[in-house]
């Protein structure tokens, strides 16, 4: 049980730092993401509730409060992952390394999670 602990902090550790680099970009980079926004085919009106929506969402996974909000979050995690992924695959650009990474984490941490943070 301490190994799948120490796992599934590692893996929420590192996928709250993917998501963390993501929100400063959207917050303090706004130029640069809308142009990749605007590449990937989004409107730019979703940045700023994306960055929101994110820091809110790590902070539900942090605190493990509410259970069926933790759970919501995760799930908008999932699929902004997804969606990442396939916009960069559609595009042929090569930048879907990241939406891979913050899956395998996010999946990782998730479903240790049930096991460690009941």
């Amino acid at each position: 049980m301490k190994i799948q602990r120490i796992v599934y902090w590692i893996t929420t550790v590192l996928f709250s730092i993917l998501f963390l680099f993501s929100v400063y970009n959207y917050l303090f980079n706004y130029e640069i993401i809308s142009g990749f926004f605007k590449d990937l085919g989004y409107p730019t009106y979703l940045i700023y509730p994306l960055a929101t929506a994110k820091f809110l969402g790590l902070v539900v996974v942090w605190t493990n409060k509410v259970k069926w909000l933790k759970e919501w979050a995760y799930a908008g995690f999932f699929f902004n992952a997804v969606l990442a992924f396939f916009a960069h695959y559609m595009i042929s650009d090569g930048q879907q390394g990241g939406a891979v990474m913050a899956l395998i984490f996010l999946l990782i941490s998730y479903f240790l999670g049930k096991k460690v943070r009941p």
